[in-house]
């Protein structure tokens, strides 16, 4: 960790949004140092106001990186939100090449690497590759199998797998700096779906967003379903207003949600009210989910099969009414702000790594 970096590869800061992340940053930060990779790197994590060890754990680190050529600082976060976050790690961080990481995300070991090796082959902005969603406990693998299923998450391959190719949008992200600056960072508004949103705005903006399934995050999921029925919420509230943000914007796997929750409670009053005919809808929804579940749970422990069609059912009907019920005053809020500049005292990048 202490070798002198290949000055020949672009060098590369790392940023990570960290709030109440006791339970896995020093694993997160312990991969990225790990990576295998020659160039000089940096490791700048955004600290919320959080209620667990999460900065005592930081401060720890970045005492035990302080005199290796690989060195973790900190910058706090006083709002607690994601893309501020994001926006104060970047104006701090140095280098030419952005890596975005969470705090519960455990980077592939040669994943730096291969994102650098991937701008520069395909003269890409942004380079992702896929969300591994790994539990450690039933119903966690139950969820972490719903999230990597096409019944789960439709045909997004950032969950699924797919070829290599441009994309609408990829899991975190490995930016050219030069692309984040041109965009003035992320918008600070979106509480949730701010990547979608950022590389919407460099897709129209002309630059390449670029999935390869050769780069691989372990993702941790939320640890009980009303964390992840939240998750999923705030997902389906903040797509929406991302949809009433950029015309044109929305597709048919966004609507699959929406237009089933709307269908399960239409059948559900017809059977109470008129025929029992009408529950053959939500029926048959039970039905699909179960039967989606056989493949997805395969290789799991029964009572990590048995909780897949709950982890199912929250994930649909929790993205669907975030969607449905997301207020029309969020994106007049958001198109009010507009976007805030990021600035940063580093020199906009020339680097074509």
């Amino acid at each position: 960790m202490n070798a002198k970096p290949d000055v020949r590869l672009p060098a590369v800061s790392v940023i990570m949004p960290v709030l109440n992340e006791e339970r896995h940053l020093r694993g997160a930060v312990q991969a990225i140092l790990a990576q295998e990779y020659a160039g000089e790197m940096e490791v700048v994590i955004a600290i919320g106001p959080s209620t667990d060890r999460t900065e005592e754990i930081a401060a720890e680190l970045v005492a035990e990186t302080a005199s290796q050529s690989k060195r973790v600082t900190t910058v706090p976060n006083p709002t607690g939100r994601t893309p501020a976050a994001l926006n104060a790690a970047i104006k701090a961080s140095r280098h030419s090449i952005v890596v975005r990481v969470d705090g519960h995300g455990m980077l592939s070991p040669n994943y730096i690497a291969t994102a650098v090796r991937l701008l520069e082959e395909t003269g890409a902005q942004n380079v992702g590759g896929i969300m591994h969603a790994e539990g450690e406990n039933d119903w966690e693998h139950a969820v972490a199998a719903a999230m990597t299923s096409k019944i789960g998450v439709g045909n997004a391959a950032f969950h699924t797998g797919g070829q290599a190719g441009p994309a609408e949008t990829v899991y975190l992200g490995v930016f050219r700096r030069a692309a984040l600056e041109q965009q003035g960072g992320y918008n600070e508004e979106f509480i949730r779906a701010q990547d979608w949103e950022l590389n919407f705005r460099i897709r129209e903006a002309g630059g390449l967003i670029w999935f390869s399934p050769e780069l691989k995050v372990s993702y941790r999921p939320r640890p009980s379903i009303r964390a992840l029925a939240k998750q999923y919420k705030d997902y389906g509230r903040w797509r929406h207003v991302v949809a009433r943000y950029h015309e044109g914007s929305i597709n048919l796997r966004y609507l699959a949600p929406p237009t089933a929750v709307c269908a399960i409670a239409a059948g559900i009053v017809v059977g109470a009210a008129l025929t029992p005919l009408g529950f053959l809808i939500p029926g048959g929804y039970l039905a699909a989910i179960a039967a989606g579940s056989l493949p997805a749970g395969r290789g799991l422990p029964l009572k990590a099969r048995l909780q897949i069609p709950v982890a199912l059912a929250t994930m649909h009907m929790s993205w669907g009414f975030g969607f449905l019920t997301s207020p029309k005053a969020l994106a007049r809020k958001v198109i009010a702000s507009r976007r805030p500049a990021v600035v940063t005292d580093a020199p906009l990048s020339t680097d074509t790594h």
